[in-house]
């Protein structure tokens, strides 16, 4: 069903090529540059009584997903 991963894949010298790659190019800075349509998200107050409960955890999943979607889908995201 999964291909079977090879041993000699060296993940961390592939995720440092990645990495040196945006750097030098420089992607992060175009990405933000080329939106013109704004895409804003809103977040309310956090609540400062009461335990935290998994709902914070999904809460915070989607604060983080929606803006690098919106980003890479070639919005302005401040």
């Amino acid at each position: 069903m999964f291909e079977e991963v090879k041993q000699e894949e060296r993940f961390v010298e592939i995720e440092e090529g990645i990495e040196r790659y945006w750097k030098e190019g420089e992607i992060c800075r175009k990405s933000m540059e080329k939106g013109e349509e704004v895409y804003v998200f809103y977040e309310g107050p956090p609540t400062a009584n009461g335990r935290p409960g998994i709902h914070h955890v999904s809460a915070r999943a989607y604060k983080d997903l929606y803006p690098r979607y919106k980003t890479m889908r070639g919005y302005r995201v401040r």
